[in-house]
């Protein structure tokens, strides 16, 4: 089983791979980095711990994960990285470690990080990601189950990201997306439904409609956004609409950045 570890690999003492893990030439592999079964580390990877890696991820050559954060708030304070199952980490991709002592950077499962995107410290990413090339995250990003980032955009601190989300290319995202809606431009703005999304998702006919009522009353009306959350409440109890309606609730809640507005009326407390 050693020959699944290129002879020119560096491979510290402490740490610990299972014997099914493929190391490849020139990788470093730090202490206190525990790797799952059949994960793949590409050529001249780094990854330093404390850090913890699942089982079945593919993590391509030049990655850089575990690094201390860029954060001049941190002052060597154990922190981690921790990776799920069967994620596709592609070439240059650096994730950091968080800030604060016993806090994580995490990454679920089944997400795939194209080439040269950044997460930085405290990051979340949950399950069924796909960001594209080159997208920045900066720190506290929090990105919920099958949301999709397209290339070469940058996500403001402690900015939440919906289920379901669709940002386009080369956007500036300042403020919360909420779940199942379609954000493009700088500034960002919510512009309709992720409805291509939504339906490769599954999503059923009378599933859509109600989220086309709802994104009428969010963004195509002029009520308030407290007369909004009510009209919200009135189309019914489903768990979708819950969803929403959670997240609209949570943005406002302090230490939020509030919702990025839509094209035709005030989201939250915005004025735009």
């Amino acid at each position: 089983m050693k020959t699944l570890i290129h002879p020119t690999a560096v491979i510290h003492p402490n740490s610990e791979l299972h014997p099914t893990v493929q190391v490849g030439a020139y990788a470093v592999i730090g202490a206190n980095v525990k790797v799952g079964a059949d994960t793949i580390i590409g050529a001249h990877a780094v990854i330093e711990g404390p850090c913890e890696i699942g089982v079945g991820n593919q993590i391509f050559p030049g990655a850089a994960i575990g690094m201390e954060p860029q954060d001049l708030k941190f002052v060597g304070e154990p922190t981690w990285v921790r990776i799920g199952d069967r994620n596709l980490i592609r070439e240059y991709v650096t994730i950091n470690r968080a800030t604060g002592a016993g806090e994580a950077t995490i990454i679920g499962n089944d997400n795939l990080l194209m080439a040269y995107v950044h997460v930085a410290h405290n990051c979340v990413i949950e399950d069924s990601v796909i960001i594209a090339n080159s997208v920045a995250l900066a720190g506290h990003v929090h990105i919920e189950s099958r949301a999709r980032l397209s290339g070469v955009l940058g996500v403001h601190q402690f900015v939440h990201i919906g289920k379901h989300a669709m940002v386009g290319g080369m956007a500036r995202i300042d403020r919360d997306v909420p779940p199942y809606m379609l954000v493009e431009g700088n500034p960002g703005r919510i512009r309709t439904l992720n409805l291509v999304g939504l339906k490769r998702s599954g999503f059923d006919s009378n599933e859509l409609q109600l989220l086309k009522k709802a994104f009428r009353i969010l963004y195509r009306s002029s009520l308030s956004f407290k007369e909004a959350l009510e009209q919200l409440e009135s189309l019914g109890d489903t768990e979708t609409l819950q969803n929403l309606r959670r997240f609209l609730l949570l943005s406002q809640m302090p230490g939020r950045r509030g919702l990025i507005p839509g094209r035709g009326r005030v989201s939250g407390s915005d004025e735009s």
